[in-house]
């Protein structure tokens, strides 16, 4: 029974193979009824079973013509073509060192401090580490390694944990214990009450702008207002949603200001080609362009979002990166309840993450969002939404209750604790000011200042021979200059034309994240290589 049951398979994938192929050729036709039956004047690799299935598969099923267009239109320029190239590089020098003109490639493309060298903070890890391994609480030597305050800590948060279970999924927004050590952070911060319910814990930023995009954009019809520059991050998840970015430009000339009138202009000619406006974006402290906002301008936006009925989306991750003197991080909730707006006059979602500030646990994918100013109905969405994902990793959330909870003034954690926050910090504000002096030093260059952030963002006028060498290569400008600093230097810049930009202008982003003692190297390599690239293409 079985034989017959397998020949009569056999038999029926080769005739209708046979039949497939017939079709695929119009010019053919059977000499007689019996044709698919009678296969003796057929070479045997058009009846053979595995044949006919390399005939069946020889179109792939796949192809980037049948991908969603929606994915196609999407682009990352951080993680762009820039470090594929950089990639290829650092393998070269691995597997044969001495084949480029330098000895290490030096990525200053992306906010990832770790990876660049920088310690975590001890007293996060020590939490973490008790958290993961509970047994440890229980052995005598737990004592003399880890701190007092750090064993108290994570003996109280495994008492929040159901089970008492960092595997375990937890809560959809979060486990409800941190969520409160997060919601008494913020009203620390802010000077106003927060309500844990309207926290949910995402696995670093990036999946609560993508959940906002999901929920708020209903076709391309939808739009949504960005500076430009943007993080691509805005752009890459607009497009993946379907909707349309709506560009308001930052004023270079001032400092990378946030003009109302710019966004009124913007607003107005979106609404003019029938797209509806949702919601505007506003980063600060500013990235790529490292501005903090003026307490004055903030209340303009926040008026100009209440009037004309849109969601504030208020990317506030670089919150404790603040280097200017004279400036200070003020979050848009605060500014909002100061301004006499309550919980349901104004819809506002702040987004922070533990990816960067001076504690820079990229990896460990740690944030949040608070979402205010929403109806009850809208909020039961959102949960919905949250629900499908389950939950957030447990480790970003742990560390993320501590980013917004740290050791306190009497803890043993503490002096070690602002030493190792203060130290990083200050080093940053040094590699800032360091690159700024350098970029502004270099011909054609102008460089305005980081006031908080991660990064600068020169302008560079490149001579005309240049952009039309780049025309010639298919490559913006901009991006052809950061190609060839790359291969000459093994410097990772990112080209400006990734993050938007005036027309005309030409940018790159460069962060202040290499080690403090990598800087000098960096700014003698820029400066030769900006030299000689600015010769070769003078007019």
């Amino acid at each position: 029974m079985r034989k017959f049951v397998g020949e009569t398979a056999k038999t029926l994938i080769a005739n209708n193979t046979i039949a497939s192929v017939v079709k695929l050729n119009p010019h053919h036709r059977p000499s007689s009824p019996n044709y698919c039956s009678n296969r003796s004047h057929l070479p045997p690799s058009l009846y053979s079973p595995i044949s006919s299935y390399s005939i069946m598969a020889s179109t792939p099923p796949v192809t980037v013509e049948s991908l969603n267009p929606k994915v196609l239109k999407c682009e990352y320029a951080v993680r762009g073509e820039i470090v594929s190239v950089a990639e290829k590089l650092q393998e070269d020098l691995q597997a044969n060192p001495g084949s480029h003109p330098f000895e290490e490639i030096l990525y200053c493309n992306i906010g990832n401090p770790q990876h660049l060298g920088q310690k975590p903070i001890t007293f996060f890890r020590e939490v973490l580490a008790l958290c993961d391994h509970p047994a440890l609480l229980d052995k005598r030597e737990t004592m003399g390694l880890f701190s007092v305050d750090s064993i108290k800590r994570a003996s109280l948060i495994l008492d929040q944990i159901p089970g008492r279970a960092t595997g375990a999924y937890s809560h959809s927004q979060g486990i409800k214990g941190l969520r409160d050590t997060i919601a008494a952070g913020i009203e620390a911060r802010d000077g106003f009450p927060a309500d844990p319910n309207d926290l949910f814990l995402t696995d670093g930023a990036s999946p609560g702008v993508h959940m906002m995009m999901q929920l708020l954009i209903r076709s391309e019809n939808d739009g949504i207002l960005c500076p430009i520059p943007q993080y691509p991050l805005y752009s890459a998840s607009i497009a993946l949603h379907g909707g349309t970015l709506v560009r308001y430009y930052l004023d270079e000339a001032t400092g990378w200001g946030l003009e109302i009138s710019e966004l009124k202009k913007q607003l107005d000619a979106a609404k003019q080609k029938g797209i509806t406006v949702r919601a505007l974006v506003a980063i600060n402290p500013g990235n790529p362009t490292g501005q903090v906002l003026a307490e004055d301008n903030q209340r303009q936006i926040v008026d100009f979002c209440k009037k004309e009925g849109l969601v504030l989306l208020a990317d506030e991750v670089y919150q404790e990166n603040i280097y200017a003197p004279d400036k200070k991080f003020h979050s848009f909730k605060k500014i909002c309840r100061s301004m006499g707006y309550g919980d349901k006059d104004i819809p506002l979602v702040s987004f922070q993450s533990v990816s960067k500030g001076y504690h820079g646990e990229c990896g460990k994918r740690g944030g949040y969002m608070e979402v205010t100013g929403f109806s009850p109905e809208v909020r039961q969405q959102f949960y919905k939404v949250a629900s499908v994902n389950l939950c957030s990793n447990i480790s970003g959330q742990i560390l993320a209750s501590l980013v917004m909870s740290p050791p306190k003034v009497g803890d043993e954690s503490y002096d070690g604790y602002m030493g190792e926050r203060d130290g990083i910090l200050k080093s940053l504000a040094r590699r800032a000011k360091t690159l700024e002096d350098a970029f502004n030093s270099l011909e054609g260059v102008s460089c305005n200042r980081a006031e908080g952030a991660m990064y600068l963002f020169p302008n560079i006028r490149l001579p005309n021979k240049a952009i039309k060498a780049a025309e010639g290569a298919k490559k913006a400008a901009d991006a052809y200059y950061a190609i060839r600093l790359l291969n000459a230097t093994g410097v990772v810049v990112v080209p400006g034309s990734g993050f938007g930009q005036v027309p005309g202008s030409w940018h790159f982003r460069c962060t202040i994240l290499p080690q403090e003692d990598k800087i000098p190297a960096i700014v003698s390599k820029l400066t030769d290589f900006h030299k000689k690239f600015m010769d070769e293409f003078r007019d």
